[in-house]
């Protein structure tokens, strides 16, 4: 393996425009990219990595392995890209990219969050390449990206709702998360749009991955999976406020802290089905951090699994991620495909990283913008609903997620045409 340390090159937006730019003069495949808190590091850059489609049972299938001369900050490369939300919507329609798509690159850029210093690693100890050099002394050109939002459906979202409550109260599920959406067209580049997105907001788990299929830019604050050295933690994430309320209001609030609670339940469950007998913990419980635009109530499930269990067994038992369906699990599924018109996509699955000598770290792929390659794009948002939900409440929790997106959009218009 190769390390070279690469100084400070800026922030992580600045560095993926450069190499964007630099793979396109090129006719090279994108860069990908994971920005936030991903393997204890700001920034972790893939510079051109082939992102084509695969099937999903192969996903993040990377096993962990010891490097003698890898530091334990090291990430030096491995298998990244997306898996979907499996489930249909009402209409029984197709998905609009492809359901998982990934690619292997033998090295990455990692910005480490020390004094966020660049570093340039190589699981095959090749050098870094005379393009990607020159590309990093290169500032990339900024573009604007501009998506034409329409309005999402307010009442397909109210009468799944109702349904929710009213399967709540016939004792089918205890909770679940219904979504809508929101639809647009695309001027400009997905990858200008995460750029810029990630510089405004700095989402947690922010992820970006494209290919010739489209694009998919997620600026979750959430971590579904990470898996290191036998111990694999998942952070849920339900509850929410706007950033103006009072974050403490979480903790009061009693329909809050019961829907994180059962979903904690639930992650326990899921990961209890392929732990070590005992191992199942909850470290943390009950969180309230900030997001872009909201508070959010994060806890935190943690168990240790066998060394020879691989991903996709893990996967089987913990996908899709808990805190995005609901309990019991496997009838609101059932339900959620009712009560929703479209399918989620890539919404509600999963982006991240499986490298074989840091082991793996998905999100949950919500705040999250599909981009098709004929230029449309689509935002999903949905919230957990209780027996306590009220119904425009949960419209508004959903305007709320999507307002750091939609509403930024918007203003950056109003801006230029005035």
């Amino acid at each position: 393996m190769r390390i070279e340390r690469l100084g400070d090159l800026g922030a992580a937006p600045e560095v993926l425009r450069a190499v964007g730019d630099a793979t396109a003069r090129r006719g090279l495949p994108p860069p990908a990219a994971l920005t936030g808190q991903w393997f204890g590091a700001r920034a972790v850059i893939a510079p051109s990595v082939a992102v084509e489609p695969v099937e999903a049972a192969a996903v993040f299938d990377v096993p962990e392995i010891q490097s003698a001369d890898a530091p334990s900050a090291a990430v030096g490369g491995g298998w990244i890209g997306y898996l979907s939300y499996p489930d249909a919507g009402a209409d029984g329609r197709g998905a609009q990219i492809p359901e998982a798509a990934g690619g292997w690159t033998d090295c990455v850029l990692r910005q480490d969050d020390t004094d966020g210093q660049w570093w340039f690693e190589s699981l095959s100890g090749a050098p870094l390449p005379g393009w990607l050099s020159e590309a990093l002394t290169t500032p990339g050109p900024v573009r604007g990206c501009r998506i034409y939002w329409e309005t999402p459906d307010r009442q397909a979202h109210r009468a799944g709702v109702l349904a929710c409550l009213e399967a709540i109260r016939a004792g089918e599920v205890y909770q679940a998360c219904v979504c809508t959406r929101f639809t647009g067209t695309v001027v400009g580049a997905p990858l200008d749009f995460f750029a810029d997105a990630v510089a405004r907001t700095g989402p947690a788990r922010a992820a970006y991955v494209a290919g010739d299929w489209g694009a998919v830019a997620s600026l979750s604050p959430e971590l579904f999976l990470r898996r290191c050295a036998g111990v694999v933690t998942s952070s849920p994430i339900k509850g929410t406020l706007p950033l103006d309320a009072l974050p403490s209001a979480l903790r009061a609030s009693a329909k809050d802290v019961a829907e994180n609670i059962m979903i904690v339940d639930l992650v326990r469950n899921d990961l209890g089905r392929v732990a070590i007998t005992g191992s199942v913990t909850v470290p943390e419980l009950l969180t309230v951090r900030p997001a872009p635009g909201v508070w959010h109530l994060v806890s935190t499930v943690s168990a240790q699994v066998p060394a020879q269990l691989g991903m996709a067994a893990l996967l089987d038992a913990t996908f899709p991620p808990a805190s995005v369906t609901g309990t019991p699990k496997h009838r609101a599924r059932q339900l959620l495909s009712q009560w929703e018109p479209h399918r989620r996509g890539v919404y509600c699955g999963t982006v991240g990283l499986a490298s074989p000598v840091a082991g793996c770290e998905l999100n949950v792929a919500i705040r999250t913008v599909e981009f098709d390659a004929a230029g449309g794009a689509v935002l999903g948002v949905g919230g957990g609903i209780t027996a306590d939900s009220d119904v425009d409440a949960e419209w508004q929790e959903c305007l709320h997620k999507a307002a750091p997106i939609v509403t930024a959009e918007q203003s950056r218009a109003r801006s230029t045409a005035s």
